[in-house]
């Protein structure tokens, strides 16, 4: 019996709640404590699961090779991304594709123009043709491939998704000591959630000396 994969989300936001600060992004919010866990996260992640959007917005190059370390001398092959779009609009010169030692896999559907399916296909990426986003249909095709352990980094869509699907089994949030304030989004937006909402356990936390907290939760 095949096994549903185990999701877990990593974001940041500032302590008023965005995601975003000033043009960069959510880049604009990491710290050297957030960037440290993420990169950690990565290296013990099966599959890194992301929307175009964020793959666009945060300029998204390939995975790198892992590097060995004292626990782990001989490390295998990196995790490989795996980007979710309807429309498979991803430019097949970008990093993602060119700078890359995995190739990444691009998850769409039918109706994604069949030109740019090609082209990103012709690029080096493994575009899966889905009947549907729905995450229980992406998680499903990662289960078919293996990949039980799915590092999801947004974007807000994609993770709203998720979690109106009870599907986040983890959630990893950063909170960046800084204030926003305008019209930035939330981490997780779109379908409401089924009630009651989804209970969280805080599993852990860390306090960094420039005040950036690390928040661990996991399902109730």
């Amino acid at each position: 019996m095949q096994t549903s994969p185990r999701v877990t989300a990593v974001m940041v936001s500032s302590l008023d709640g965005a995601v975003v600060a000033g043009g960069a992004g959510s880049r604009g919010l990491s710290t050297p404590a957030d960037r440290t866990l993420f990169r950690a996260l990565r290296r013990s992640a099966g599959v890194v699961l992301v929307g175009a959007g964020t793959v666009r917005d945060e300029d998204y190059r390939g995975v790198r090779p892992r590097r060995p370390t004292p626990d782990d001398p001989e490390p295998g092959p990196p995790p490989p991304l795996a980007v979710v779009t309807g429309s498979a609009d991803l430019d097949p010169g970008a990093a993602l594709l060119t700078d890359t030692v995995t190739p990444p896999i691009v998850l769409t559907t039918g109706a994604a123009p069949a030109r740019r399916r090609e082209a990103l296909q012709a690029a080096g990426a493994d575009v899966v043709v889905l009947p549907d986003l729905a995450p229980a249909t992406l998680l499903g095709e990662l289960g078919r491939r293996g990949l039980h352990d799915v590092l999801c980094e947004g974007g807000p869509t994609l993770l709203g998704a998720l979690v109106a699907a009870d599907a986040v089994d983890e959630l990893r949030l950063t909170l960046a000591p800084v204030l926003v304030g305008g019209p930035a989004g939330r981490i997780a937006a779109g379908p409401v959630a089924a009630e009651p909402p989804r209970g969280m356990r805080l599993a852990g936390h860390t306090a960094d000396d420039d005040g950036t907290l690390l928040l661990h939760y996991v399902r109730a």
